[in-house]
């Protein structure tokens, strides 16, 4: 559950921050003439993550046993590495996105209405199709018969739309290249568990060798259906008999992505772009 709090947390937040920086930057600059297009954009951006989200689960259902690994593993190794991309993407650019934003936000005015829906659609819509896509490679992977999962996502996303309002309202200061820095680390462990779960799918199906070979089998020491194994599970995708290959896989994605992430940033110690602060 927590892994996948923190998702909906780490993934709505950004989502959060873009709809915040376009509103107060129109409100500031006097033009709430241009709300009602920009709301327009992010609920069509909403509605088309929701709509991808439901396509993906109730889609996958209709297919053979066979299929639907297919399509699970391969979806999870696509998942895993978007989110990659933007943990990496948001790093390097977090300081720099309210600026980028506004010059998207300044063309867009001067072309009119519907420059400015497309741009709301555009901005929070890519972050609503990876949030869709990975949270549901996620609760696959971490699905336990039960809707925890789910309400870890819903109470994240929650979380998300609350910083983010206060954030606006200017009741929050938070360092946000730090933040993004820890949640991003934290998501990359929980990227290598899906990524582990992606490949047993596909060998499930068929499509990658070596579903008898296992790495180790400590079931009779950490029990699947304990509350230790459940915490495991849920938080880091843990599997107590993972094959060679998923082992191999997990240790190939974690060490380097993970060691290439928390190295100091390049533009770290540049001055006069502050970090944190409300978004006004």
């Amino acid at each position: 559950m927590f892994s996948n709090y923190l998702i909906g947390l780490r993934e709505g937040l950004e989502a959060s921050l873009v709809v915040c920086i376009l509103i107060a930057y129109l409100v500031k600059t006097g033009r709430r003439e241009a709300l009602k297009p920009i709301w327009t954009g992010i609920a069509m951006a909403v509605v088309l993550a929701l709509g991808f989200g439901c396509a993906l689960e109730f889609g996958s259902q209709e297919l053979t046993f066979q299929a639907q690994e297919a399509l699970g593993g391969s979806l999870s190794i696509v998942a895993v590495g978007l989110v990659t991309w933007m943990v990496f993407w948001m790093r390097r650019t977090a300081r720099h996105l309210k600026s980028e934003l506004h010059g998207r936000l300044d063309v867009a005015l001067a072309m009119g209405t519907g420059a400015l829906v497309a741009t709301a659609f555009l901005a929070v819509g890519r972050e609503g199709l990876e949030t869709a896509l990975f949270v549901w490679a996620s609760v696959h992977a971490a699905s336990d018969g039960t809707p925890r999962p789910l309400i870890g996502v819903a109470l994240g996303i929650a979380t998300a739309v609350l910083l983010g309002w206060l954030f606006y309202r200017g009741a929050l200061r938070i360092n946000l290249a730090k933040f993004f820095t820890w949640t991003g680390g934290m998501l990359v462990v929980v990227a290598a568990g899906v990524l582990a779960y992606g490949v047993h799918d596909l060998q499930e199906a068929g499509w990658v060798p070596g579903l008898t070979h296992l790495a180790f089998d400590i079931s009779d020491t950490i029990q699947p259906d304990s509350w230790y194994g459940t915490l495991l599970k849920g938080v880091f995708n843990f599997q107590p008999d993972p094959t060679v290959v998923q082992l191999v896989v997990w240790l190939l994605y974690l060490v380097p992505v993970l060691t290439l992430f928390l190295l100091p940033s390049r533009v770290s110690g540049r001055t006069g772009e502050p970090a944190a602060g409300a978004v006004k």
